[in-house]
């Protein structure tokens, strides 16, 4: 408990999703500071030749990458606000191992379905991370009332939107992303996940 008088002091309390956001933060700089190739370059995954050894950089950095301030601020708030109760609960390394997981799975599917557009963005990790969260109070035996309605409210949303909104959102990453968080959620609350 702080006392009056006494000095707050800052803690960096998630250092996986912190690093996390300030990579982000990072590469939208660098990309309105190269005026959009460093996205291109970096941070945002399409099909390339396995032969060029930016397009493993690329299969993970896309997550990294953001369009724009507005792109930016709605990925990083929800991370920033899901992400430490998360972090604290699962640990770090299992943090880390859920953002490297979720921007593979849908960096080579995007490359797969997809080769002629370009992914990049968060969104995928924030969808890994909601559906993750509904996992946090999982009993043996019992499925959470919250997980259902999560995946339902969520999941459900993206694939309307996928099927009868016609934007430039990736609801395909979405989806994967929360079958990542979703996935990843059973394995570590069954223990097998762990640092």
């Amino acid at each position: 408990m702080h006392r009056i008088g006494e000095k707050l002091k800052i803690s960096f309390n998630s250092p996986v999703i912190l690093g996390f956001s300030i990579i982000c933060l990072a590469a939208l700089l660098l990309n309105i500071l190269t005026k959009g190739r460093s996205n291109i370059l970096l941070f945002s995954v399409y099909r390339s030749s396995f032969l060029q050894p930016l397009t493993y950089v690329r299969l993970i950095g896309h997550v990294f990458g953001h369009a724009g301030w507005e792109h930016f601020i709605n990925n990083i708030m929800l991370i920033l606000v899901v992400g430490p109760l998360l972090e604290e609960k699962y640990g770090s390394w299992n943090m880390f191992c859920v953002i490297f997981i979720t921007a593979l799975v849908t960096g080579l599917v995007n490359c797969l379905l997809f080769p002629h557009v370009r992914l990049l963005g968060a969104s995928g990790v924030v969808f890994a991370l909601i559906l993750l969260s509904s996992f946090t109070s999982i009993k043996d035996g019992y499925i959470p009332l919250t997980f259902i309605l999560v995946a339902l409210i969520y999941l459900g949303g993206q694939v309307y939107d996928g099927l009868f909104l016609k934007d430039n959102v990736s609801n395909l990453s979405h989806i994967l992303g929360g079958f990542v968080g979703a996935g990843l959620g059973y394995v570590m609350n069954k223990g097998k996940l762990t640092a």
